[in-house]
């Protein structure tokens, strides 16, 4: 009798702890059993089964076969659970007039659907661009095989849209790679001043082309353990943005620093900034401020959310503050690698405590890391002055 009560105990227990929904219907529709998660998910509200449940376990009862039932949303949810968006529940008949429902909360697995379908919307949106002008561009240069110059022009398109192609096919692909993964485990000893210079010397030429001046602070010698490859991809692609955004013969800089354990490398710009209901989204994937310019220079929109997973597979972050007319500043944090007790911190840094966090993209005053940026080395004296305005 002792293990018999024993087992009925678990059983119960089992049932009550269950976040999967289960209700006991008889065959005059009133509940018999019910665990709590029948409650929250809407299958049982004040007592009584939700009319689709109760239609669903009449047509079991009288069937003999499992009826499938997608019900909405109840009412407000308990504090600390979130509101189920999507239920699905199963009624079988259990014979001697009763049924038996369980349901799910597939709330998670429809969002995630979701998720799907808007990124192969998008993605088969920015393919169909560039391979449309590709196709269009051919045969202009079929019509204009007699006249050079016009073959010459259409093929110099062909280039920079099979170009444009081959980039957003390639960020497709590293984001996928990142997207999901765990965090990486086979980590080696980063140099961030190398890091920094390597991206810099990546953006030079078009920095150039826009005359922009790319500036940065002085070498820190800071570390950190990581992928040196990610990290410098995601550096330029900071700096890749922060020069498309930029209005020409302006400057961009980038700042370096540890805070909190964290080593921070900020991105600073003089750009058209963006607007605080868009800070949330700027890392998502296709998501631009600006579409004309962003298609202008040749950008996919995949670059800033390569950035936030490349900071997530590090275990940090990125973080972005700004301000429209002002500019923008762009933070990568990744964890410090700590130095050894013999050779002193070297990544120090200054926290700056006075300054908001680099987190805070509502604060009124860019982030330390931002202010450090406005005090680059081999800095011009205008353009020292008018980061001094920022």
């Amino acid at each position: 009798m002792s293990d018999d009560r024993a087992d009925d105990a678990l059983a119960a227990e089992v049932l009550t702890t269950s976040i999967t929904a289960y209700a006991v219907i008889d065959d005059d529709g009133n509940v018999v059993l019910g665990n709590p998660a029948a409650t929250t998910l809407g299958v049982v509200r004040a007592g009584l089964p939700d009319p689709r449940i109760a239609e669903a376990a009449a047509r079991a009862a009288v069937s003999d076969e499992p009826v499938d039932v997608e019900i909405g949303p109840p009412g407000p949810a308990p504090a600390g659970r979130g509101r189920p968006s999507a239920v699905h529940a199963v009624a079988r008949s259990m014979g001697g007039g009763l049924v038996v429902v369980a349901a799910v909360d597939e709330s998670a697995a429809q969002r995630v659907e979701a998720v799907r379908r808007d990124f192969v919307a998008n993605v088969s949106h920015e393919l169909k661009t560039p391979v449309s002008a590709i196709a269009l561009l051919a045969e202009a240069v079929l019509d204009g095989a007699d006249d050079p110059e016009m073959v010459h022009a259409f093929a110099r398109k062909l280039i920079t849209e099979s170009t444009r192609l081959g980039t957003l096919v390639n960020e497709l692909i590293a984001l996928s790679r990142l997207q999901g993964a765990e965090p990486l485990t086979d980590l080696s000893v980063v140099e961030i001043d190398a890091v920094v210079a390597e991206a810099v010397n990546r953006v030079a030429s078009s920095a150039d082309r826009a005359q922009i001046e790319l500036t940065t602070d002085e070498p820190s010698g800071l570390l950190v353990l990581g992928d040196r490859t990610l990290l410098v991809t995601a550096l330029t692609n900071l700096l890749e943005n922060a020069v498309n955004y930029s209005p020409d013969r302006s400057g961009v800089s980038v700042s370096r620093r540890a805070h909190d354990a964290m080593v921070e490398i900020a991105v600073t710009d003089r750009g058209i900034g963006i607007l605080p209901e868009h800070h949330g989204r700027v890392f998502e994937r296709f998501f631009r401020v600006d579409p004309a310019r962003s298609r202008a220079t040749g950008g996919t929109g995949l670059g800033l959310a390569i950035v936030k997973h490349v900071a997530a597979n590090h275990g940090g972050r990125a973080t972005v503050w700004s301000r429209p007319g002002t500019g923008s500043t762009f933070t990568l944090a990744v964890p410090q690698l700590p130095a050894s007790p013999s050779s002193g911190n070297p990544s120090s840094g200054d926290p700056s405590s006075g300054n908001p966090s680099s987190d805070d993209p509502s604060s009124e005053s860019p982030p330390p890391a931002a202010v450090a940026a406005r005090k680059p080395v081999s800095v011009p004296d205008q353009a020292a002055q008018d980061r001094g305005e920022q």
